[in-house]
């Protein structure tokens, strides 16, 4: 995912370079009251996990998302100018990502030296289609040639397509973020693109407990998975490329 950053990190900036070695394009685009258009990106999604340290059949149970994976992000711009700096930005878009928890189990050793031994219990998978609806205010420095960098920040709300409710592990359908991030505006002959970095901090429990899953059969392996969790609070890296 990293290397992936990476790349499209260094194309951008090669964009730019390249962008800036001709006269200005597009000179009055940012004066315009309302533009439209679409975004396309990559994100990681990751989770904020508390444990519960409940004590199941003698043994505690932790979690953590072991390794981050890659997902897609398509998006749509709606903005509206507020003054030279500032602008009103609304971005619905659809994120495909799935997170994997890694359980360990802890258990007393059994002899005079005592302690803990850790275990690998194992993972599970949680599969995630969230459609995320954000309102960002965006403010711009002054423009060079042909970029102008920006600050991006707001929130939003959370809407999850993909939940299985046989799943172990079962999240909420809906959720509240903040979200914040960077990008900087490259002005071409016909349009403007705009490489932008985000990161959002969920504000709810994520976790649906066990006593709330009553109408499903799970059975007490599968329980254990729930039990072990006081909460989980989800966090989504987002690279996104706006074409406006």
């Amino acid at each position: 995912m990293y290397r992936l950053f990476t790349k499209s990190i260094l194309i951008t900036a090669l964009i730019s370079f390249t962008s800036n070695a001709f006269a200005q394009n597009l000179p009055y685009v940012d004066s315009k009251p309302i533009h439209l258009g679409f975004s396309l990106g990559f994100n990681s999604m990751d989770f904020g996990v508390m444990h519960s340290y409940q004590t199941i059949d003698g043994k505690k149970y932790y979690a953590d998302v072991s390794s981050l994976k890659p997902g897609f992000s398509v998006g749509i711009i709606s903005d509206l100018r507020l003054n030279d700096h500032f602008n009103l930005r609304l971005t619905p878009s659809l994120h495909f990502a799935d997170r994997s928890l890694t359980y360990n189990v802890s258990m007393p050793k059994v002899g005079p030296n005592g302690g803990d031994s850790i275990l690998l219990m194992g993972d599970r998978n949680i599969t995630s289609i969230p459609v995320c609806v954000p309102l960002f205010i965006k403010y711009s420095a002054d423009r060079r040639d042909n970029y102008r960098p920006y600050l991006i920040c707001g929130g939003g709300i959370y809407f999850d397509l993909g939940r299985n409710k046989t799943n172990a592990v079962l999240l909420n359908a809906v959720d509240f973020y903040s979200e914040f991030g960077v990008g900087c505006d490259l002005y071409f002959s016909f349009f403007k693109l705009s490489p932008e970095l985000k990161f959002a901090v969920g504000m709810n429990n994520m976790l649906v407990p066990i006593d709330q899953r009553l109408s499903e059969s799970l059975s007490n392996d599968e329980k254990k998975f729930t039990n072990a969790l006081a909460s989980l609070a989800s966090r989504i890296l987002t690279l996104t490329f706006n074409f406006e």
